[in-house]
């Protein structure tokens, strides 16, 4: 006899302590994939994969979005339970293109402030 045939599908093995230990975590509160890895002594991806699994079968929803380095709405925050997900704000071309045109006038200013610094700097030595 063949075992069955596991194509087209991700296992995720977690023992029976690990995973009650992810639940009373998700049931105490929210939490990320990092802070849960943390928690449990999971790999970071098993995390990922086992609370993808949970949304998509909604016996977990996404409550808020935290940011990342850029700024964006990246880090989902887990919660067991059933209920809407929290909307991802996204921003608009518009916005994305302001917020570049921001970043390199700062870059502009921050240089030209170096470059005046560097001349009053030199005059005061005699240079």
């Amino acid at each position: 006899m063949n075992p069955p045939s596991n194509k087209k599908k991700r296992i995720v093995k977690i023992n029976a302590v690990t995973q009650a230990r992810l639940m009373r975590l998700l049931l105490d509160g929210t939490r990320t994939c990092q802070q849960l890895a943390d928690e449990t002594g999971l790999h970071y991806v098993t995390v990922l994969q086992y609370t993808r699994e949970l949304h998509r079968f909604k016996a977990a929803h996404i409550t808020t979005w935290e940011k990342d380095a850029r700024g964006r709405d990246a880090l989902k925050i887990y919660k067991l339970g059933k209920a809407p997900d929290a909307k991802r704000h996204r921003l608009t071309d518009s916005e994305r293109q302001a917020a570049y045109r921001q970043k390199l006038k700062m870059r502009q200013i921050t240089a030209a402030l170096a470059q005046s610094s560097f001349a009053a700097s030199s005059c005061a030595l005699g240079l």
